[in-house]
């Protein structure tokens, strides 16, 4: 038997029936019989009777196919993709290698779930970023030789992302920071300033030079007893000497560019540079008449000139609403110092007895005005059984002159930097503050760090500084579905320099709706990589009688994802 296709023509028209038929022979001829007509049917059914009167055999669908795995894939994807479109396996070397893959994976893991490198492998199996990049059978003895390899490749990935992000005559962003250390073992631990607020502990302190937008393009990471200012020689060598740029401006904080490393900066011809003034060379200008509220009217910037720093400009700037901020934080630091100095002196007048001596008195009272950093503001009298204390209000009105008022330092001359543009520039240090944020305590959690030896401390950090290197871009990606300001780059070239920054009309919106322009829910980086993980690959296994097969299906995207697959432009 089998099912017949028949078309007539009638009256311009086509007509089509499906007849079932057997075949016969009589007289030596083939010869059809009609069995039924079965053109009012269902055309994938008449299909099912052909394929079936064929010989194939059909099986129900809890028989046929067999669900196998189903892992999480979108946020891989995500990542992976990204990672094509910036070419990162080039930037980690040139040819295809083992070790290579393992970066690789290691760097979007990174960003998918932050954790050691041996509890890397075990989450690499519940996601599918180990068959993406065929790194599943991956042993812990292979991913430190693959971290020991990025490490001795350090130099030339920086160089390739300063050929990509640094041009000549640019601005380089230069920060510190630190992070604490459990254990003892790695000379780079040492005790120094903390900027974790983790007391007791190590630290290891590492630079990050970005590009003038905040994009990462080298780390270096130095014993935790370093100072700040002590880590700029070696950015200098490494900017003239491994990225071969003559002509740049370094951006740097007060702390970091102190007076000996600008001297320093002097010696290398073309090299300029942008800082701040420390608060007693403000002072100094205020007592010598240089610096005075007149400059500030009627617009809060002016450019200075001081025989103490030949050859710079010097752009005064008064930030009102700083200063109005900064006078209500002391008084309630000095409040809050006079609490507990009452409390301190009605403990001595209690102790009759046995009165509290001089030195007794003045541990307690040195902890209890150093609390709020208060002690310049008061005056204290003590003696055996005798304590009293009274505000400085010459300290208090000196340091109340200095609210508001910031001082922007430079070497560029107006003619290439106007004076709103350099204290513009100085401010964009906050992008690297941003990326410290991101690297400490949001998406990529550079400590706790784990390694014992030196080598891989610093490997490690260069893995986290790639990951934010994907993560920047990811985020310049995703804008309109995250709580960025989308408007923010153009705003950051005209805004008022001086006045705190706002946010757009735009991004005041997405805030206070919590909704994107285009009415989906917005997002933080972290939650919508969570919810493109929830697009899953399935395996299906099918179960047919004569061989048994796998193939994969990924599941449809929501609207929320299909947006943010073309924003990455998958």
């Amino acid at each position: 038997m089998h099912v017949a296709k028949i078309e007539r023509k009638h009256g311009g028209r086509t007509y089509v029936s499906y007849l079932l038929r057997q075949s016969y022979r009589a007289d030596g001829k083939v010869k059809h019989r009609t069995l039924a007509n079965l053109s009012h049917l269902p055309e994938p059914l008449i299909d099912l009777i052909r394929r079936s009167l064929q010989g194939e055999t059909f099986l129900g669908s809890d028989k046929a196919v067999r669900t196998v795995a189903s892992k999480p894939h979108g946020h891989v994807e995500a990542i992976l993709t990204t990672c094509v479109k910036l070419d990162l396996e080039n930037v980690l070397g040139s040819k295809p290698s083992r070790q290579r893959s393992l970066i690789l994976a290691l760097i979007v893991q990174r960003l998918l779930f932050p954790c050691s490198k041996l509890a890397s492998l075990r989450y690499w199996h519940s996601t599918t970023l180990a068959d993406e990049l065929d790194v599943a059978e991956a042993s812990s003895t292979e991913l430190y030789k693959a971290l020991d390899w990025l490490g001795k490749r350090q130099g030339l990935i920086e160089q390739k992302l300063a050929a990509r992000h640094l041009e000549e005559g640019g601005v380089i962003l230069y920060d510190v920071s630190s992070s604490f250390y459990e254990g003892r073992t790695c000379p780079l631990a040492q005790y120094g300033h903390d900027r974790d607020g983790k007391k007791g502990l190590p630290i290891i302190v590492y630079g990050l030079l970005t590009d003038p937008c905040g994009r990462p393009v080298a780390v270096d990471v130095y014993p935790g007893n370093t100072a700040d200012s002590k880590t700029i020689p070696n950015q200098i060598v490494k900017v003239r000497e491994k990225f071969a740029l003559t002509r740049v401006i370094l951006v740097g904080d007060r702390g970091m560019l102190t007076q000996t490393q600008i001297d320093t900066l002097r010696q290398y011809p073309g090299l300029g540079w942008i800082s701040a003034l420390r608060s007693e060379a403000i002072g100094k200008l205020l007592e010598e008449g240089i610096l005075c509220a007149k400059l500030f009217e009627p617009v809060p910037l002016a450019e200075i000139a001081s025989p103490d720093f030949p050859g710079e400009r010097l752009i005064a700037c008064y930030n009102a609403a700083l200063a109005k901020e900064r006078s209500e934080k002391r008084q309630r630091l000095l409040a809050a110092t006079e609490v507990n100095l009452t409390r301190l002196a009605a403990e001595v007048q209690r102790r009759t007895k046995k009165p509290l001596r001089t030195a007794e008195i003045g541990v307690k009272a040195g902890k209890l005005i150093g609390r709020h950093k208060m002690a310049k503001h008061f005056q204290l009298q003590i003696a055996d059984g005798l304590f009293g204390w009274q505000r400085d209000a010459a300290s208090i009105e000196q340091e109340e002159k200095l609210d508001g008022i910031y001082v922007i330092r430079t070497s560029e001359p107006a003619a290439n930097l106007g004076a709103a543009d350099c204290v513009r520039t100085y401010k964009s240090l906050s992008l690297v503050e941003r990326a410290f944020r991101c690297l400490k305590g949001l998406d990529v959690l550079v400590r706790p760090i784990r390694h014992r030896v030196e080598p891989r401390v610093r490997a490690h950090v260069l893995l986290c500084m790639l990951a934010y290197y994907v993560e920047w871009h990811m985020r310049k990606a995703l804008k309109p579905l995250l709580y960025e300001d989308e408007e923010l780059e153009q705003l950051r070239r005209k805004r008022d320099p001086v006045k705190p920054a706002q946010p757009s009309e735009s991004a005041a919106v997405k805030k206070k709706t919590h909704q994107t322009a285009d009415g989906f829910v917005a997002q933080d980086f972290r939650s919508l990589l969570a919810h493109l993980g929830a697009r899953s690959r399935i395996t299906y296994e099918v179960l047919a009688p004569t061989a048994q097969a796998t193939f994969h299906q990924l599941s449809e995207p929501d609207a929320l994802q299909a947006e943010a697959l073309r924003l990455l432009q998958l």
